[in-house]
């Protein structure tokens, strides 16, 4: 049966200086689990430790326990929608399972300074470069702006489309404001259909039709 669960992996306080204001804010941190056309996957896997600073620095509420409710043999794939902390922490609780990165975005990370390093090895990524598709109705899309190597996942329904966004846009009022280039693929892809749009550090969802290609 095809659901997409959503997975409160904890929140961590992103410094007013980040905010463009006044006040520091809590935002969650949340992953899928999606099962649609034949494929299980996991979509983002929550906040890694390893590195005091970026404790320090963000503050991270992490369950006592971690909050994944499934295994290795619960999914067939792991996405990331980039290889920032908050997005990989629980990436190596799977060694043998595919964990589909862009390869410019896997390129960042092991350059160091991107993410916290020790939360790299161990993983078994596979690199793609631009669109993949994972099977029909199951399509990954680079989604570049705040990683060069953002990617989100398309989901087909047939009469609509869901688009696991990451952190393409913080929040849900925000999507498709300012205008980015890859809005037309995914206005494509929809074509004219309904679509919701959900994200990784906002309980909120974007619902409507995608415009056409610009």
């Amino acid at each position: 049966m095809d659901a997409i669960t959503r997975l409160d992996l904890g929140h961590y306080t992103r410094p007013a200086e980040e905010c463009g204001g006044p006040h520091a804010r809590v935002e969650p941190v949340l992953g899928y689990l999606v099962r649609h056309a034949g494929v299980r996957l996991l979509f983002d896997t929550g906040m890694g430790t390893g590195s005091p600073e970026t404790d320090a620095h963000y503050r991270p509420y992490r369950p006592v326990r971690h909050p994944l409710s499934v295994g290795p043999d619960d999914v067939d794939l792991v996405v990331n929608c980039h290889l920032h902390f908050d997005h990989i922490g629980g990436n190596q609780l799977f060694p043998a399972t595919p964990v589909l990165v862009q390869r410019k975005e896997l390129a960042l990370a092991r350059a160091g300074g991107h993410t916290i390093d020790s939360l790299l090895p161990g993983v078994r990524y596979e690199e793609i470069d631009g669109e993949h598709e994972i099977a029909p109705g199951v399509r990954i899309v680079p989604t570049p702006g705040h990683t060069e190597g953002h990617q989100s996942l398309v989901l087909d329904h047939g009469d609509r489309v869901t688009v696991l966004a990451g952190q393409a846009y913080d929040f849900a009022h925000e999507f498709g404001r300012p205008y980015l280039p890859w809005l037309d693929r995914l206005g494509e892809l929809a074509a004219g259909r309904p679509a919701r749009v959900l994200f990784a550090h906002d309980r909120d969802l974007w619902e409507g039709v995608l415009p056409p290609p610009r």
